[in-house]
């Protein structure tokens, strides 16, 4: 275990910041055992951090902060059970290649591979459509270290009880060691990319979520366009063609993060010219097809920092929330630059995951890190929160515990959870006090 110096921590969109007291690396589940007990002793708290992609304070340590570069890599695979079991501090983009040269692979992921698996499953990171969406409800079990010192594993079997909070804990039950993941065998995807105005999109959105094994959309503010990717699974990795290495640097280096970072945070100091930005940024897109395997076509680069509020609404209700949405943005004064993503999620089992006992559609908003996110996100947050909408936990809210207990059925199941694991909050911090109590 290396202990550190203690210099100023900040998240990646440098939303959150901290001066913690003590910053350490355990490399086993026995040390971070020794880093509770003693924050406990001392009445103190403990906070294992990620890659700090989350935008709120979630992970945020004032005090004991554990690093996660000491808990990586590959602990076991069972090709029998088709499981692989991962240390919590491993990288998404490392667990990525480490399964593809197994001839494994989730089954479903976000479009960003920077998050540690323990970050990312803790907070709800999910993907779109597929059998399973989350991150989490790919998990076939864990080992964590409670606010106790205990360690403790959970499956479906064992801990059913704390199985079935601890996928999407918020790092508010324990301190997450290692991971087992269901995986199955590599396979590829194809996407299909293409331009399609906002009535086209909408009025065949439900058909391409029922025809494809994945869809993602994006709306351009201030203007009447879409961008719309299916991905769908085929019958032969051999059958791939993924795109020339010129072209994926050209599309997806230059023009969505080189020129599109220029160009937003220019915006920053002229917000007037965004919707004529937007337009143009509109009209130049193409359609492209690629295919490779499943990581590949996921995930994409992201070298832009930005800010970013994702919540999620009932599925049957969903498009029509986004209509109203788009009501508010044409009505407003505000200037937004960054496209409104829109993804769906089957129904899932995890007691605070944000696709609990309902499918759901997923609206996320994005501003430049450098642009005033206030006025848009509050504004569109009222037609969310109306919605009954759920935000996710590592995005930017302005919800509490009142708030949320009200859209989470099985919310006290996750309170005496904690009273339970952690019963002296030797986990917490600010923010979560805010939305758990």
């Amino acid at each position: 275990m290396n202990t550190a110096t203690t210099p100023t921590w900040r998240n990646w969109a440098r939303t959150e910041s901290a001066a913690p007291t003590r910053v350490t690396s355990p490399a086993d589940s026995a040390a971070v055992v020794r880093e509770v007990l003693a924050a406990r002793e001392r009445r103190g708290r403990v906070k294992m951090v990620g890659s700090g992609h989350s935008f709120t304070g979630i992970a945020v340590a004032e005090d004991t902060h554990l690093r996660p570069d000491g808990l990586t890599g590959v602990f076991s695979v069972d090709r029998e059970a088709m499981t692989v079991t991962v240390a919590a501090g491993t990288p998404l983009h490392e667990l990525n290649a480490r399964l593809a040269g197994l001839g494994l692979s989730l089954h479903n992921m976000g479009d960003i591979d920077a998050q540690t698996v323990a970050g990312a499953t803790s907070t709800g990171t999910h993907g779109t459509g597929g059998v399973v969406a989350s991150l989490a409800a790919q998990i076939e079990g864990f080992e964590m270290v409670t606010g106790t010192g205990e360690v403790l594993r959970a499956s479906s079997t064992e801990n059913p009880d704390v199985f079935a909070a601890g996928r999407v804990g918020l790092g508010a039950l324990g301190v997450l060691t290692s991971i087992t993941f269901r995986v199955e065998p590599l396979f590829a995807l194809e996407a299909h990319e293409r331009p399609m105005s906002w009535d086209e999109a909408l009025s065949s959105y439900d058909e391409m979520v029922a025809t494809h094994h994945h869809v993602d959309m994006y709306w351009f503010p201030h203007t009447d366009r879409m961008m719309t990717k299916t991905n769908d699974r085929l019958a032969d990795l051999g059958d791939a063609e993924p795109l020339p290495r010129w072209r994926g640097w050209l599309d997806d280096e230059l023009l969505s993060n080189t020129v599109f970072g220029a160009l937003t945070a220019a915006a920053n100091q002229a917000p007037r010219v965004i919707p004529r930005l937007n337009r143009f940024s509109a009209v130049a897109l193409s359609e492209r097809r690629y295919s490779d395997v499943a990581h590949r076509v996921f995930t994409t680069p992201r070298t832009v920092r930005f800010k970013e509020m994702e919540y999620a609404v009932p599925r049957e209700v969903g498009l029509d929330v986004l209509r109203e949405v788009r009501r508010e943005v044409d009505a407003s004064e505000w200037r937004v630059s960054f496209p409104v993503e829109i993804r769906t999620a089957p129904a899932d089992d995890i007691t605070l995951s944000t696709a609990s006992a309902r499918d759901s559609l997923y609206l996320a908003f994005h501003v430049h890190a450098g642009a005033d996110h206030r006025a848009y996100f509050s504004g569109v947050e009222q037609v969310l929160r109306a919605a009954g909408g759920r935000p996710h936990w590592g995005k930017m809210h302005t919800l509490a515990a009142s708030d949320l207990a009200s859209v989470y059925p099985r919310w006290d199941e996750f309170a005496a959870l904690r009273d339970r694991l952690d019963p002296d909050r030797v986990l917490t911090n600010d923010h979560l006090e805010r939305v758990l109590r």
